[in-house]
């Protein structure tokens, strides 16, 4: 069945598109199948994926290309095999509880479920200490949930310490700035029973990380550099301190409606800017320049206009 209308949006047509230079443009969509769903989209948050994607940083990227994937819309029409959506209905191929608005929804469905699953996955509640490594977009969601999992303790770490105020207010209990306190491995070595890290650079203090954990304690690298590049590890830091070391991708669709379910129930809130569509490029440069607090969430007021209506 061949389509009647084409898919529009910003297209990136090289790897210079990650610098905010995607173009508007019209594209087919895939053939239609009856086991497809057809979405018009009304929010989409902007992932860092998008941008390593667009400049083929996970590898060669196939132009024109366009990303996003934290979409939130409104059903508009099923294929004759699908029984669990009908028109109207607002989903990411999973229902969105009623509780969550759009905006706030739509970067849980990357970012979010990156950090919720291993974080159920390791035991994250009450007795635990959860540290967090790099409080950006997905640390953000790691320092909430594991409050409203109910660690003991919830240490957020970046570099700066322009941050420790909004990471407290987000949640947690201690905050450290790591190119600050020259201190903070030997004054935090050893406390931690978790560590969710979301930096995605081949260029960190690793090794210091892991000597923050406890004796049997577990370090998860969810951060994919360009590349996939990691710092070396030393082998004794590991074997002395009995870690575990791995890692975790995103979550399968039972996963996201747990979270999702658990974010409406424990009034879960992340900090969404919310930005019109039309300034997706202006979004990447001001993610890349370090300004988002903490996802950015795209808004396509025209279809939103049409959902409501």
């Amino acid at each position: 069945m061949e389509q009647s209308y084409k898919f529009e949006g910003w297209l990136g047509h090289n790897p210079d598109s990650a610098h905010g230079k995607m173009e508007w443009g019209f594209f087919d969509p895939k053939v239609w199948e009856e086991d497809d769903v057809d979405i018009r989209i009304t929010h989409c948050g902007v992932c860092g994926s998008d941008i390593h994607t667009l400049k083929s940083g996970w590898g060669e990227t196939h132009y024109p290309c366009c990303v996003g994937h934290e979409i939130i819309g409104t059903v508009v029409r099923t294929g004759k095999n699908v029984q669990k959506f009908e028109p109207g209905d607002r989903r990411f191929v999973v229902k969105i509880p009623p509780g969550l608005s759009s905006e706030n929804a739509a970067p849980m469905l990357c970012a979010g479920i990156t950090v919720f699953s291993p974080l159920k996955k390791h035991g994250c509640g009450p007795g635990q200490k959860v540290g967090v490594v790099g409080v950006g977009g997905l640390g953000h969601f790691a320092v909430l949930f594991a409050k409203a999992m109910g660690a003991e303790e919830v240490v957020g770490i970046s570099q700066a310490a322009n941050k420790e105020r909004e990471v407290l207010a987000l949640g947690a209990t201690r905050y450290i700035a790591s190119s600050d306190d020259k201190c903070w491995v030997e004054r935090t070595a050893r406390t931690l029973d978790l560590i969710i890290c979301t930096v995605s650079s081949s260029k960190f203090p690793l090794n210091d990380y892991i000597k923050l954990l406890k004796v049997g304690g577990t370090f998860v690298q969810v951060g994919a550099p360009d590349n996939g590049e990691l710092p070396n590890v030393n082998a004794l830091t590991l074997i002395f301190n009995n870690v575990n070391r791995c890692a975790s991708a995103a979550g399968s669709p039972h996963d996201i409606e747990e979270m999702l379910q658990f974010a409406a129930d424990h009034k879960v809130k992340p900090w969404v800017q919310t930005r019109p569509m039309s300034e997706a490029n202006q979004v990447i440069q001001d993610i890349e320049a370090g300004k988002a607090r903490y996802r950015y969430v795209l808004v396509n007021e025209k279809h939103v206009e049409t959902s409501q209506a």
